[in-house]
C-alpha cells in the first residue's frame, strides 16, 4: 500500500468536516468547492489553506482554477548540496503564500525566445493547478508536466495548466529541475561520494513525483492515477523515467511530445566532460576531493562562464541502467499506457533560431556541406531523399532532414517498440497554421517544434516571445487535444464520444492520429513513415 492510501479516500464525514472549513468550502447546493476561496484584500481570491508534508500553503483562484504556485518540493541544491541527490525541504509552520512562481533554474542557453537566462540554484519549485469547483469528492487524475529546453534551459513558469485542469477535470503539476552542468555533472570524486551521480536533474523530477504521491490527495488528486508528460527535453525525460528502475510505481501513464531522440552517454564520456569543466574553471587538482570542493565553492556565474553542457542521460547504473532503445525493445521498462508523437515540421523551429541569431539564411552550399559532413559516404542517399528542388528554400530542406533524422523517426521507433508490450497511441501534430510566438524568419514555421504546446497550455510563448491567440478552428483542435490528453490521463485510453477515434497502434492496427484542421484524422502509419523517410534513417542509424 502506498503511504498516501490511508488519507486519499474522502468519506462523507470527512467531506462534512472539509465543508466546515478545514480544507475547502461547499456551495449552497452541496457541491464541493476545493478552493474555499477568500478575498486576499488585493482583489485576488485566495484558496483555502492546504496542508502539505512540509507545511501549509495557500494559493489563488483565477479563471475558475486554483493555482498553487512556487511550492518548494526539495531543499535548495546550493553549497554542499550542489551535485547531490535532492533532499527534503525544511518544513515551515506559518502558511506559505503560493501565489507567485518560484525561480527558474540556472541556465544560459535561451533557444531564441524560448527560455531566459538565470543564475538561480534555489529553483526546485512546482506548481499545482486544480479545478476551482467540484460536484463530488472523487479524487481526480493527475498530469505532471516536464518542460522542454534540451535539458539545458526552460522552466515551469511558462506553462499555464488552467485549461487542462478546468476543461479536462484533472490536477496539473508543472515542475522545475536542475539542468545543464548543474544537473548533469559527473566526476570520479562525485561518483565516489556514495550517492547516485550524473543525472541530478532526473533525480529532481523523480523527487517531485514522490512529492505528488505524498501530497496530491490534499489538492483533490489521485496518487494512484498519475500521468507523467512533457515536450522535447520533457518528452525525453518521460522516456528516461519509463526506462528507470527508480521510477517504478511513481506513475501510471505517460505522454511524450517531440521526445528529441533516445541518446544516452556512458560514464566515461560524462566524466570527461566534467574533468574538462574542472580544468576550465581552474579547479582541476590531483586531489579529486579538492576538485569537487573547489567547484562547489564557485559562484553560478563563474561556472557558467566556463561553459555549459548536459542534455543526454548518463548510464549511471542506478537511475539509468541501459540505453533507452534497448530497454523498450526488450520490454524491460515501466509498462504503462503511452501517448507518443511529434510535430510535422519539428526542426523549422531550430533553423529559425539559428537564422535569427546569425542574421543569415541557409544557402544551397551550406546545405550540401552539412549533408556531406554529417553522412559521409551516404550523403548522396540523403540528398536524393531531400533534393533541394523539392523545397522552397535550403532552410526548409535542412529542417526536413533534421526533423526526420533527429526526432520523428527515432521517436516512432521507440513508440513502435513499446507497443509490443503496452497500449501506445501515436500522433503527429500537423497544423501548419499554428500561431508563431517567435520572430518571423525567411520561411514559414509550419507545424514547428513547440507549436502544439499552446493548444494545451493557452497562450504559450516561451519565456520572452509574443503570445498569439488561437482562431476558432485552432481552438476546436485545442479542445480535442485537451480531451484526448485528459481522457487518457483518466482512463489510459484517449477516446471519448466527443472526439474522432484514435486507435492504439499494433501489428493489427498500424495507425496513428494526425492532429490537423478541420479535425483530427486517423491514418496508416506507412504515411507517417514514408513522409519522413524513416526507412532511410533506420538504415543510417541502425
Amino acid at each position: 500500500m502506498k503511504t498516501t492510501d490511508i488519507g486519499r479516500a474522502v468519506s462523507p464525514w470527512l467531506t462534512a468536516a472539509l465543508c466546515a472549513g478545514l480544507l475547502m468550502g461547499c456551495s449552497d447546493d452541496g457541491s464541493v468547492d476545493i478552493a474555499g476561496s477568500t478575498d486576499s484584500g488585493d482583489g485576488t481570491a485566495r484558496t483555502a489553506i492546504v496542508d502539505t508534508s512540509a507545511g501549509p500553503v495557500q494559493g489563488r483562484v483565477e479563471n475558475e482554477v486554483e493555482q498553487f504556485l512556487g511550492i518548494p518540493y526539495a531543499a535548495p541544491p546550493v553549497g554542499d548540496l550542489r551535485w547531490r541527490p535532492p533532499e527534503s525541504v525544511q518544513p515551515w509552520t506559518e502558511t506559505r503564500e503560493a501565489v507567485a512562481f518560484g525561480n527558474t533554474c540556472a541556465q544560459t542557453l535561451t533557444l531564441g525566445v524560448f527560455a531566459a537566462p538565470s543564475q538561480n540554484e534555489d529553483c526546485l519549485f512546482l506548481n499545482v493547478f486544480a479545478p476551482g469547483s467540484r460536484t463530488d469528492d472523487a479524487a481526480l487524475p493527475v498530469i505532471i508536466w516536464m518542460h522542454g529546453g534540451a535539458i539545458l534551459a526552460g522552466g515551469s513558469n511558462d506553462y499555464d495548466g488552467s485549461q487542462l485542469a478546468r476543461d479536462g477535470d484533472v490536477i496539473v503539476v508543472t515542475i522545475n529541475n536542475r539542468m545543464n552542468v548543474f544537473g548533469f555533472l559527473s566526476l570520479p570524486a562525485l561518483d565516489d561520494e556514495g550517492h547516485s551521480f550524473g543525472n541530478y536533474g532526473f533525480m529532481d523530477q523523480q523527487f517531485a513525483f514522490e512529492w505528488v504521491q505524498a501530497n496530491i490527495a490534499a489538492f483533490g488528486g489521485d496518487p494512484d492515477n498519475v500521468t507523467i508528460s512533457g515536450e522535447s527535453a520533457g518528452g525525453k525525460s518521460v522516456w528516461v523515467h519509463l526506462a528507470s528502475p527508480t521510477a517504478a510505481g511513481l506513475f501510471d501513464r505517460a505522454i511524450i511530445e517531440s521526445g528529441a531522440g533516445p541518446a544516452t552517454v556512458d560514464q566515461a564520456t560524462a566524466q570527461a566532460d566534467g574533468l574538462a569543466l574542472a580544468e576550465a574553471t581552474g579547479c582541476d587538482s590531483e586531489d579529486a576531493g579538492q576538485t569537487v570542493a573547489c567547484l562547489r565553492a564557485l559562484s553560478v556565474a563563474e561556472i557558467q562562464a566556463a561553459g555549459s553542457f548536459g542534455g543526454n542521460p548518463v548510464i549511471d547504473g542506478t537511475l539509468i541502467t541501459q540505453p533507452l532503445l534497448a530497454a523498450f525493445q526488450s520490454g524491460d521498462f515501466n509498462q504503462v499506457p503511452v501517448i507518443g508523437g511529434a510535430t510535422r515540421d519539428e526542426n523549422r523551429f531550430f533553423v529559425a533560431v539559428n537564422e535569427t541569431s546569425s542574421g543569415q539564411v541557409v544557402t544551397a552550399e551550406q546545405y550540401d556541406s552539412q549533408i556531406a559532413a554529417g553522412y559521409g559516404e551516404r550523403a548522396q542517399d540523403v540528398r536524393d531523399a531531400y533534393p533541394l528542388a523539392a523545397y522552397d528554400s535550403p532552410s526548409l530542406a535542412l529542417s526536413a532532414v533534421q526533423t526526420d533524422s533527429g526526432i520523428v523517426c527515432p521517436g516512432l521507433a521507440l513508440d513502435q517498440a513499446m507497443a509490443e508490450y503496452v497500449p501506445v497511441y501515436i500522433f503527429e501534430f500537423a497544423d501548419r497554421t499554428a500561431p508563431v510566438y517567435a520572430p518571423p524568419v525567411s520561411f514559414d514555421f509550419g507545424a514547428y517544434h513547440t507549436g502544439e504546446i499552446q493548444y494545451l497550455f493557452p497562450l504559450f510563448r516561451g519565456a520572452t516571445g509574443t503570445a498569439k491567440p488561437l482562431d476558432d478552428a485552432q481552438a476546436a483542435l485545442s479542445a480535442d487535444m485537451v480531451s484526448y490528453w485528459t481522457t487518457f490521463a483518466a482512463a489510459g485510453d484517449p477516446n471519448a464520444s466527443s472526439t474522432p477515434e484514435w486507435p492504439a497502434y499494433s501489428d493489427d492496427s498500424r495507425q496513428y492520429l494526425s492532429l490537423e484542421l478541420p479535425e483530427p484524422v486517423t491514418k496508416d502509419i506507412s504515411a507517417l513513415s514514408d513522409d519522413h523517410h524513416c526507412d532511410l534513417w533506420a538504415s543510417l542509424n541502425g
